[in-house]
């Protein structure tokens, strides 16, 4: 297999498309919130750029759920061994390609998990406690690397439910084993990368940002199952429902979207502590090719 990680806006679905094209490849998208059906802008997914030369690059793990449902680590990762195994019978060789560490990483080094189900009276008894309450019992089971998982009273407590299911429920072993990959990692320049991040947030804006959240919110999806998003679908929804300007809107959403690319960056880094060979070059294809190449004749 062969994966390509960066952060935002560096450019990694052109890559892999150029890439798909020249090796008759599939793309497997490794992006946590691509899955959603409706959530187009905010996500990035520029379904357009996987035609080229007029031949339509066939992509996985795209549009799969509705929005306002909870797509998880263990649905991603039984997913993608999925799609893997249709591509490599098809004789194509699959391209994981996305910016969602954690994700990318789970399959890769073949992470044992476990489907956490839903535990109603415990999440009747956690929703009586205040934020700070639920912080500081999230904090003693483990150490608060993600800060994903204290956006929202309700992710905190799903992050609580899935530790209490692992303290009684240890995890067993699943045949979900590590995949060999070479890894590309797209090396952007800091600058650079800011202002890329800063200009594609305008232009999503005057594609239509404000009114594709608009949209999720007419469907019936609750302010709350929007905000759990995060970045642009929960900025855009404080600013519909009053609780941000859109000056404040923009000011924040940028700053947050930087902060994120750090912590991709942060987070492809301890990869390679964590043992994961990442080959850092620039978006250029023939260079990705040559790496390529390299390892196939090995």
């Amino acid at each position: 297999m062969i994966t390509i990680l960066g952060p935002t806006a560096s450019g990694k679905t052109s890559l892999a498309v150029k890439l798909a094209y020249e090796l008759d490849a599939e793309i497997i998208s490794a992006d946590s919130r691509q899955v959603y059906r409706g959530m187009d802008i905010g996500t990035g997914k520029d379904l357009s750029e996987y035609t080229i030369n007029e031949t339509k690059i066939p992509y996985h793990l795209i549009d799969i759920v509705d929005a306002g449902y909870k797509y998880n680590l263990f649905e991603f990762h039984k997913d993608c061994m999925s799609a893997y195994k249709e591509i490599k019978n098809k004789g194509k060789r699959p391209i994981l390609c996305g910016g969602t560490g954690l994700y990318i990483e789970s399959v890769l080094k073949g992470y044992r998990l476990q489907e956490v189900p839903e535990n109603a009276i415990l999440r009747k008894n956690l929703e009586e406690k205040n934020m700070n309450e639920l912080i500081s019992l999230l904090a003693s089971y483990k150490k608060l690397h993600n800060k994903t998982d204290i956006d929202s009273k309700k992710r905190i407590i799903r992050a609580i439910e899935i530790e209490e299911y692992y303290k009684e429920n240890p995890i067993s072993e699943l045949d979900f084993p590590a995949i060999p990959s070479i890894v590309l990692g797209i090396d952007i320049d800091r600058d650079l990368r800011r202002e890329k991040i800063s200009k594609r947030l305008y232009q999503r804006m005057e594609e239509g940002m404000i009114e594709e959240v608009q949209q999720l919110l007419d469907k019936g999806i609750s302010p709350e199952n929007l905000i759990y998003y995060g970045l642009e679908y929960k900025f855009v929804t404080l600013f519909l429902t009053k609780q941000l300007s859109y000056k404040e809107m923009i000011s924040n959403l940028e700053i947050a979207i930087h902060q994120f690319a750090k912590r991709q960056m942060t987070w492809f880094r301890g990869m390679e502590r964590r043992g994961i060979t990442i080959h850092w070059i620039e978006n250029n294809v023939e260079k990705a090719l040559e790496i390529i190449n390299q390892h196939d004749i090995e």
